[in-house]
């Protein structure tokens, strides 16, 4: 992230978010196919709060501070559990099984909905628009899982390809994160008459969105799937929102999927020095 900002001039080659996007996907389907077995009761109510929260911070956007923040707020606000969360939760000595069932359910829900959703919330639904938005999320979606399931099926022992490139799908997820930030930091740049009262109001309720995400989980999960719950309401997939965003609203907008790494990254890290701190004692 540091790199990224640093190096605005990387922003040309933002276009290889959606490659490592679809790459990072295909690793995940081809490693992982949750049990019926693990998913819970608890897992719809997660789903509907995801959906929930992207249209309460929707409506917090425009009364903060209009259409961008609107836009800002609902891309961070609507993005699916991230790839990454189930690793956490593992170095949290959680349920890896739960929140890789939150994973898929989240993800294919999330992205099947978005083509009716996105167009409306732009605020021009024309059926050009949803037939671009369905292509999109089709793509970056849907082709690396069904590629995903033919691989296997073709070849079985491909399934453990994942599990020997630890070291490829974290080059991926740096690789974006690096791109994302690169891109954010040449638009502050060439905006220099951006507001920056526009600027505090998309990181803030980026912010307010984290913060309910995290405590929301923790509330459906209870007392048996707290942390798990907690991780896949508040961990986010923001490299698939931000492309979206870039797509379809401005670079503006995709500042609060933006920060949203930011937030979600800092409370992991505060969650992971915890953890190692109690191992120690």
């Amino acid at each position: 992230m540091t790199l990224g900002a640093l190096l605005p001039q990387a922003h040309v080659l933002s276009w290889a978010i959606r490659v490592f996007v679809m790459a990072m996907l295909f690793l995940v389907f081809l490693e992982t196919r949750p049990s019926p077995a693990a998913f819970r009761r608890s897992h719809g109510v997660l789903l509907i709060a995801n959906v929930a929260i992207g249209f309460a911070a929707w409506g917090l956007g425009w009364i903060v501070g209009g259409r961008d923040v609107a836009l800002a707020a609902f891309f961070a606000g609507i993005t699916p559990t991230a790839i990454a969360a189930p690793a956490i939760v593992s170095f949290l000595r959680g349920r890896v099984d739960y929140v890789v069932a939150a994973f898929f359910l989240t993800n294919l829900a999330v992205a099947a909905l978005l083509p009716l959703v996105l167009p409306f919330v732009l605020g021009h639904a024309t059926p050009d628009l949803f037939a671009h938005v369905l292509r999109s999320v089709g793509l970056v979606v849907f082709v690396p899982l069904v590629a995903a399931w033919l691989v296997r099926a073709v070849h079985a022992p491909a399934a453990a390809w994942p599990a020997r490139r630890r070291d490829l799908a974290f080059a991926l997820w740096v690789s974006a994160i690096f791109l994302i930030t690169a891109n954010a930091s040449d638009f502050v740049r060439q905006q220099t008459a951006a507001p920056h009262a526009e600027l505090a109001q998309i990181a803030g309720t980026s912010l307010v969105v984290c913060i309910a995400g995290f405590w929301l989980g923790h509330l459906i999960g209870g007392r048996e799937f707290a942390r798990e719950a907690s991780q896949s309401l508040g961990q986010k997939n923001t490299t698939f929102t931000i492309y979206l965003a870039l797509t379809y609203a401005s670079p503006l907008v995709a500042l609060g999927p933006t920060c949203y790494v930011v937030w979600h990254n800092l409370w992991n890290s505060w969650q992971l020095h915890r953890a190692t701190h109690a191992v120690k004692e």
